[in-house]
């Protein structure tokens, strides 16, 4: 099931500084983001094996995500908050602001048969 998690954000005269470091419930495989989308819908799939960890870096773009139990749409406006996707989690990105920047931590390299374009 899909769900946000803070990450540790170190906050002074200075500026932000935001720390993805031990909250992860993955290791790393792939780095990738998102940004300049017009009024499309990005994503669309689920995954068989990898989790993912989605963070609006800049700007904001929502999420709807469904578990085959529930679904719900998550708006990311806030770079210190994290959007954990499980592999179960069907999931489209949308209402992109014009400066949004997606980041995206995957548990897996990228593989076509990992993905499953049906939703539930």
């Amino acid at each position: 099931m899909a769900h946000l998690i803070d990450l540790k954000t170190f906050t002074d005269a200075r500026g932000n500084l935001t720390v993805v470091e031990k909250v992860l419930p993955f290791d790393i495989k792939r780095v990738f983001y998102i940004y300049g989308v017009d009024d499309s819908k990005r994503g669309g799939h689920r995954h068989h094996k990898t989790i993912q960890a989605a963070v609006c870096i800049q700007g904001a773009c929502t999420i709807y995500n469904n578990d085959n139990k529930s679904e719900t749409d998550w708006r990311l406006d806030q770079p210190n908050k994290c959007l954990i996707l499980e592999p179960q989690d069907w999931h489209t990105m949308f209402d992109f602001t014009p400066d949004a920047i997606l980041m995206v931590f995957a548990s897996e390299e990228f593989d076509p048969a990992d993905y499953i374009h049906e939703p539930y």
